[in-house]
């Protein structure tokens, strides 16, 4: 009853084809980001902001990245976190190196320089694919945090190998507190969503379901397999670099290389299956469910603090958290995001039987 279709007309390609075709959802999302603007930063507390509702905006945007690669361009990767590893520490030399430097232009040329690495690990995927793909961005994972660590100039010959991001200025004004940060990571993670829905729906993205689905057919049809792949690739760690630098900017502020592991891009991924592969809405619904649930299972067993062992405590957190991943796994393969669109045809159709 509250999402229907009905007097909708579409008299247009170009608004058929728009982003949010239905009114109900054009209404929601502009009442979510309004909450999320002006609502949370006002009565969330600096733990909120700070240690989940900012790294929960980060690992999304790396989520899309990945999914665009993998779930519209049908490209597998294990390397994401390597690619946001890439765009920590260009970003960091970037402002090191270039003083004055604006940090919206620092955070570009960090994913920038991303998709150039991106690009070059990206190139067996023009003889390789499936398996052996995601074996060969593995090898980027792992060739990427050793040179990171193994050669000093990335981190300004730190001991540690530890980077330190300087302060976050923009206009004169220091984006010290856990809800300035806050606000600056969702307003970047907003417009890069908005970007990628669009490239999505553009000609480029088709290109990329094209080669996702039959890549010797669409390849039969004119798309360059090329410039198709390789534009995935680089797009995609775009976004994941984009993502190390506010995690190593905005979140972290001192990081260093390991902090971008192979659990790292498999944690990732995950957020991809559970949320649903080849869908915006699904990267943001897979990173909340890999972040907010292990909180809520630790504050539900803290309540058995004194009659459970810790360490058993945190065993069964973990078992539980992957039984649950396994479980929406096998009831829903296509991830949380294809819930709620079968939600939405329940309200669409309600009450009448589907």
């Amino acid at each position: 009853m509250l999402y229907r279709e009905c007097g909708q007309f579409k008299s247009s390609y170009k608004s058929d084809s728009s982003i949010f075709p239905i009114l109900q959802d054009k209404i929601g999302i502009l009442s979510l980001l309004a909450v999320a603007f002006f609502i949370v930063p006002v009565f969330a507390n600096e733990y909120w902001l700070g240690s989940i509702l900012i790294p929960f905006l980060i690992l999304s945007l790396a989520a899309i990245g990945l999914n665009i690669l993998t779930g519209y361009a049908g490209q597998l990767s294990l390397g994401s976190a390597a690619f946001m590893a890439v765009g920590a520490f260009a970003a960091y030399n970037f402002a090191l190196r270039m003083p004055g430097i604006p940090l919206v232009v620092d955070f570009i040329l960090a994913g920038l320089t991303a998709a150039g690495v991106g690009i070059l690990f990206g190139l067996p995927s023009l003889r390789i694919k499936g398996f052996y793909l995601a074996v060969a961005t593995l090898a980027a994972q792992f060739f990427i945090i050793w040179a990171l660590t193994r050669f000093g100039w990335f981190s300004n010959y730190s001991a540690s190998g530890i980077i330190t991001a300087p302060p976050i200025i923009i206009f004169g004004y220091e984006f010290s507190s856990a809800a300035s940060r806050y606000l600056l990571t969702l307003s970047i993670v907003s417009v890069l969503a908005l970007a990628a829905a669009n490239i999505i729906r553009s000609s480029v993205g088709r290109s990329w379901m094209a080669v996702r689905d039959m890549d010797i057919a669409a390849e039969v049809i004119g798309i360059k397999m090329l410039n198709t792949k390789l534009l995935a690739f680089a797009i995609s760690s775009f976004f994941c670099g984009v993502a190390g630098a506010l995690w190593a900017f905005l979140y972290l502020g001192t990081v260093d290389a390991q902090a971008f592991d192979l659990a790292r891009s498999f944690e990732i991924l995950f957020m991809i299956i559970i949320g649903g592969v080849g869908s915006i809405l699904g990267s943001f619904l897979g990173a909340a469910f890999i972040i907010l649930l292990p909180i809520l299972l630790n504050v539900f067993f803290s309540l058995f603090s004194g009659a459970v062992h810790a360490d058993t405590i945190s065993h069964i957190e973990v078992m539980i958290f992957g039984a649950l991943i396994i479980f929406f796994l096998i009831v829903e393969p296509h991830g949380l995001a294809r819930l709620w669109q079968i939600a939405k045809e329940k309200l669409r159709l309600w009450p009448f039987p589907h």
